[in-house]
């Protein structure tokens, strides 16, 4: 899932299209950019590919400023979360971010990605250097 989430970046990120920088601040941008899909009229099949990655790139927001790994998902939590793949917070708790930015296509602004980041149960505590 980091290479989905590096190559998304990478692309997008080319002339200054998209600055994803990995910030919790860029989630408002993925947020922005989901809207976008939904205002442009695509369908969630044609969305699919690039809510995977914008999924992909909140998911590593969560492990590079929360202290999160990416997990592959057990059956039953492949059933309820209808991903592959999550990633399991310092306190244990699994959480979804793939289907997180689905929610936020199908469902609008009440599912901010950058409102589920600061909300977030089980994230590492912050350090000195990330509070300066």
């Amino acid at each position: 899932m980091r290479r989905q989430a590096a190559g998304f970046v990478a692309r997008v990120t080319a002339g200054n299209r998209l600055p994803l920088d990995y910030s919790v601040d860029s989630l408002r941008l993925v947020d922005s950019v989901v809207d976008g899909l939904r205002r442009g009229g695509a369908g969630r099949d044609q969305a699919a590919p690039t809510l995977f990655r914008l999924g992909a790139y909140v998911g590593e927001v969560l492990v590079r400023r929360a202290g999160a790994v990416w997990v592959d998902l057990d059956e039953e939590q492949r059933l309820l979360f209808g991903q592959p793949v999550g990633v399991r917070m310092p306190d244990g708790r699994v959480w979804n971010p793939l289907g997180k930015v689905v929610n936020r296509f199908e469902r609008g602004e009440e599912e901010s990605l950058r409102t589920f980041y600061l909300t977030l149960h089980g994230r590492a505590r912050r350090t000195m250097q990330e509070v300066s």
